[in-house]
């Protein structure tokens, strides 16, 4: 993990959640889906990106919480 923000990552037959760089979670959960939910709270506070892992270990989705360099147009 070498993407700055939020991690959610498979950890056994659970879900974790961590920072990237840290050596430990900042939290373990039973579903994905309420791991995601705390991380998106976390990116959403340190305005940072958050990065969501499939089981497989590849990132299935990134969402940037944080100020664009290069804001979309629309």
């Amino acid at each position: 993990m070498t993407k700055r923000g939020q991690h959610v990552v498979p950890k056994g037959d659970k879900w974790s959640v961590r920072k990237a760089g840290a050596s430990r979670a900042s939290g373990v959960f039973a579903t994905q889906e309420e791991a995601i939910t705390r991380a998106r709270d976390l990116a959403r506070t340190e305005k940072t990106e958050l990065f969501i892992h499939g089981r497989d270990g590849r990132i299935r989705e990134r969402n940037s919480y944080g100020d664009d360099p290069h804001p979309p147009k629309g």
